[in-house]
């Protein structure tokens, strides 16, 4: 019998055969989603003035308590047209300047306002509710590392940082061959024994939310001449990614006739399951991945496999699965040597991320699919995972 890889032994002679993309300079609008290529430094001290965290009065703290009259007020943008002298006190927005000569600032809500004059009736610590200068971060000082990935919050701490371009990794370009003479476009009349194709949309989708610049997805039918057209084709992208005639059939066409185009074919067979007929090869830098036609199989061979080789292309130091640990709502089978990956609703309303696995397990029940938001990773050995034990999933649908 054939050995079959254990799915994280596939997974390190995947990531072994990735070579990061080159970087580009790109605006910061732009960056969401990707990599980091290189460590981003500040461009100011942030913030760049001591600034107010509060609606409030700057004073001094040695005029305190006491009546102080009200001289100026600072507007956030504008600062003080003078220092601040003893005796007075001058009102102030969140994020205004605070003017020299002050060393606090009194909220509102902790005075009497009289318009021209506050009373102040305890006095404040010294540097209550100002923000020093370089207080978040200093200019020159790191920003994110490289290898951070650019979501929402990291492109808002470039921006105050005053960072307007970053070096990224170039997105990565991936064509997704969907096999087999009996698919059709959605919509399309079907006669009996076709079905309509989903893999290619699914994969375009899964591999665009990782930053993956897809090509618009082929159907290939099942002859040896169109398959070679296509995959020739596809090999000028830096990933090529197929699903279905990865299996040993007299249609299963990819494997063969990518060995005549000088695929060369790293592995064939994961101790998975759904998936077990994946395989990966290479042609010089391109990575091709043949998932199998099975939706669900596809789907799980793109998240366990395809997703971490895009994420190392891109230059992200932890590229493999993102697992996070929940405890089982029921118990779940262990197979005695495959890996199974069981779709499941992830339960947040406890302490706990309770896993709900959902029925249709079956690999090419795509729609009892779409319920699910994980996969959970039952490892093989045979016996169960008790209720209530822990185990590792992935989330589906995440960003």
């Amino acid at each position: 019998m054939r050995r079959l890889l254990g799915v994280d032994d596939a997974l390190a002679h995947v990531l072994a055969h990735v070579r990061p993309l080159p970087s580009e300079r790109v605006p910061l609008r732009d960056a969401v989603g990707r990599a980091l290529a290189v460590t981003a430094t500040s461009a100011v001290d942030l913030p760049p003035f001591p600034s107010s965290a509060m609606d409030g009065f700057a004073v001094r703290v040695a005029d305190c308590p006491g009546s102080l009259p009200v001289e100026l007020r600072v507007a956030a943008g504008r600062p003080s047209p003078r220092p601040l002298r003893p005796g007075e006190a001058m009102g102030i927005a969140t994020g205004g300047v605070v003017p020299e000569g002050a060393d606090a600032v009194i909220p509102l809500e902790l005075v009497v306002d009289h318009g021209h004059r506050i009373d102040v009736a305890e006095a404040p610590a010294a540097g209550a509710n100002v923000r020093g200068v370089g207080g978040d971060v200093s200019a020159g000082a790191v920003v994110l590392e490289a290898g951070t990935t650019l979501g929402p919050a990291q492109v808002a701490a470039l921006a105050a940082a005053g960072v307007a371009e970053v070096e990224c990794a170039r997105r990565p370009s991936v064509a997704v061959l969907a096999t087999g003479s009996e698919l059709r476009p959605p919509g399309a009349p079907l006669v009996p024994g076709e079905i309509y194709e989903s893999n290619g949309v699914m994969l375009a989708a899964e591999l665009t939310r990782a930053g993956a610049v897809v090509v618009d997805p082929v159907v290939v039918p099942d002859e040896r001449a169109a398959h070679r057209v296509a995959l020739e084709r596809a090999l000028g992208a830096d990933v090529v990614v197929s699903s279905g005639g990865v299996s040993v059939g007299p249609h299963d066409l990819v494997r063969g006739v990518a060995a005549e185009l000088g695929v060369e074919e790293v592995f064939w067979g994961v101790a998975v399951r759904p998936g077990k007929p994946i395989s990966f090869a290479t042609r010089g830098a391109t990575l091709v991945f043949g998932l199998p036609g099975n939706p669900v199989s596809s789907l799980v061979g793109a998240v366990l496999f395809v997703l971490p080789a895009l994420r190392a292309l891109q230059g992200v130091p932890d590229a493999g699965p993102p697992y996070r640990t929940g405890s089982l709502a029921v118990a779940l089978p262990r197979s005695p040597h495959r890996d199974d990956f069981v779709r499941a609703r992830v339960d947040r309303s406890g302490e706990d991320d309770l896993l709900r696995p959902l029925p249709g397990q079956e690999s090419h029940m795509i729609v009892h699919a779409a319920a699910a938001d994980a996969l959970i990773r039952v490892p093989a050995g045979g016996g169960e995972l008790a209720e209530g034990s822990r185990a590792r999933y992935l989330e589906l649908g995440a960003g």
